[in-house]
């Protein structure tokens, strides 16, 4: 009768550490999954900064040229 009682013990004991492990690896791999989240939206942020500096760019240009053509007409 004993032996029963230790076996089961045993196997709630192996019950239970198998869940925590897998409650473990889950939590890990929601970890994982929000950094590879982050990481994309860092990127996303970075090609918009990207893309925004270059239109601002083209703005300052277009609005130099538009200087000078009207200083030229002034002229």
């Amino acid at each position: 009768m004993q032996a029963v009682k230790e076996k089961l013990n045993e196997m709630s004991t192996m019950r239970k550490a198998k869940a925590d492990a897998r409650a473990e690896e889950k939590a890990e791999k929601e970890l994982a999954k929000a950094r590879v989240e982050v990481a994309k939206e860092v990127r996303k942020a970075k090609e918009a900064e990207a893309a925004m500096d270059l239109h601002v760019a083209k703005a300052e240009d277009r609005a130099h040229q538009e200087l000078v053509k009207h200083a030229q007409e002034q002229s």
